[in-house]
């Protein structure tokens, strides 16, 4: 099985190098925390196997905020998202099962289905349509062969949110042909409007995917989890689990229950400069004229593109943004143009991304 490298992860910042960054818009998450600044005392931990599910305390916390009805059982932690995306692959599809994904989208959760030989449909949103989900298309998609349809809510690029009734929907139709529903919930501790019900409560061929890697700051500790009240679906993840790994890290699921433990008062800290940042950036995009957006409801990313007949070549456009020492996320890291671009603003200092800002504007003249 080849798996060929994804253009997000060989074009990143810690590829790149960030000592070549002045203006690091890419990152798509809270400015990383030290292990100082979490105030955790790993002294007296012991370096053994844990629990293949993952530390009982923090799947617990994961199924308390989650909400009623769900147990520490129903989570299973994961080396980060990333882990949990694939490993939900690998044990729902199969080659000639066809899937649904909403595109743009984080790449692995459209190559690692290809790459199992299974036929990948993309329901494209559109620009034009405030990226929302286009309920009959979606549904003239769905076969009686789709075994999985995946998404991301709040979603990732371009920071929307899907209202509840069209989540609703799409639970619908996948249960008609016996499919699975994924919801990758990464961003939904960075929501702008009332969150809708956390996704694996609508129903029990729903799984929700998140993590500790954008909200909290801490992705160097690859801590997520998969989230469901489909016990056996959980049995087949965690077979899946241990043939890969047997168990996570110890001492990232130490840290990862300190950080998830405190997470009401972090949340309340970091949504005040988050807020603050997203001002920032809302103000900046009303006032440049050579670029359009569809306002985010919740993330720390956006994904503004360059308005037709401006005049500006996007190839130009990026070599000019990184000989200043600026870099945000090209559009075909998500197989779109180039004229659309990820930009993060959860991450950089506020004087980071001020500068950032302007070299953006100053590359479109360029």
């Amino acid at each position: 099985m080849h798996f060929p490298r994804m253009a997000i992860e060989a074009e990143s910042p810690e590829e790149l190098g960030y000592d070549r960054l002045t203006f690091n818009l890419t990152e798509s998450s809270l400015r990383d925390r030290s292990i100082g600044d979490l105030g955790v005392d790993l002294s007296s931990l012991v370096l053994c196997y844990t629990d293949h599910r993952g530390h009982p305390g923090l799947r617990d916390l994961v199924a308390r905020r989650a909400g009623p009805g769900f147990a520490a059982d129903d989570v299973l932690l994961t080396a980060g998202a990333a882990a949990a995306l694939f490993t939900l692959a690998v044990t729902l599809l199969e080659r000639g099962d066809h899937m649904i994904v909403l595109r743009p989208n984080y790449a692995t959760n459209i190559d690692t289905p290809r790459i199992l030989g299974c036929e990948v449909d993309a329901l494209d949103l559109k620009f034009e349509d405030g990226f929302q989900i286009d309920l009959d298309r979606l549904a003239a998609k769905v076969r009686p062969t789709t075994r999985l349809i995946s998404l991301t809510q709040p979603h990732n690029p371009t920071g929307v949110s899907f209202p509840e009734q069209a989540l609703r929907a799409i639970v619908a139709m996948a249960e008609r042909v016996g499919a699975h529903v994924l919801i990758d919930e990464t961003y939904r501790d960075m929501s702008f409007i009332p969150r809708t019900p956390i996704g694996a409560s609508l129903g029990e061929r729903v799984v929700s995917v998140a993590s500790l890697s954008k909200s909290y700051g801490v992705p160097g500790i690859r801590l997520g989890w998969a989230l469901s009240r489909d016990a056996g679906l959980m049995q087949r993840l965690l077979s899946a689990k241990e043939q890969i790994g047997i168990c996570g890290s110890v001492v990232d699921e130490a840290i990862g229950h300190a950080v998830y433990a405190g997470a009401d008062a972090w949340l309340e800290t970091a949504g005040a400069g988050l807020r603050e940042a997203f001002a920032g950036v809302k103000a900046w995009m009303q006032r440049e004229p050579l670029l359009e957006w569809v306002e985010p409801t919740g993330g720390c990313v956006c994904f503004p593109r360059i308005r037709q007949g401006a005049g500006v070549d996007p190839a130009r456009f990026y070599t000019a943004l990184n000989e200043a020492g600026a870099y945000v996320g090209p559009g075909h890291w998500f197989e779109q143009p180039d004229s659309h671009f990820r930009l993060g603003y959860g991450w950089p200092t506020a004087e980071e991304l001020a500068g950032g800002l302007e070299a953006i504007s100053a590359a479109l003249r360029a």
